[in-house]
């Protein structure tokens, strides 16, 4: 199972990290992605993460204000998003895949098939 935390109340401009954390280490890691679901709109893909070689993909509206990584040891991925809006409001779900893909996959939700519960991010003044 997996667990995003890290959500919270934060004010224009402010920067959060959000966590998921695997409850058990897989038998084999393909890639973490985050992704998000404001409300009355779709879920979108934000951020991704190849564990083999580390190697990240981003969304493009987000990416110059993101930083995704991942901690072996804690079976733990990260996400530092900076200079935040309002318009980053929403739920951020992590998604885990034990496969590997070329990295313009890991933006697809139809590869990943574990999902966490969603952690609930809130820019507001």
């Amino acid at each position: 199972q997996l667990q995003a935390s890290g959500g919270g109340l934060v004010q224009p401009g402010g920067s959060l990290r959000l966590s998921c954390a695997a409850s058990e280490r897989p038998s084999s890691y393909g890639g973490t992605g985050w992704f998000r679901q404001a409300p009355g709109k779709e879920r979108e893909f934000v951020a991704a993460i190849r564990w083999p070689d580390r190697n990240t993909r981003y969304a493009d509206s987000m990416k110059y204000r993101l930083t995704i990584s991942r901690d072996n040891s804690k079976n733990m991925v990260y996400l530092q998003m900076n200079s935040l809006r309002p318009e980053d409001t929403a739920v951020y779900y992590c998604a885990v895949t034990p496969r590997t893909y070329n990295l313009g996959s890991y933006s697809r939700e139809s590869i990943y098939g574990t999902w966490g519960q969603g952690t609930l991010v809130t820019v507001s003044s």
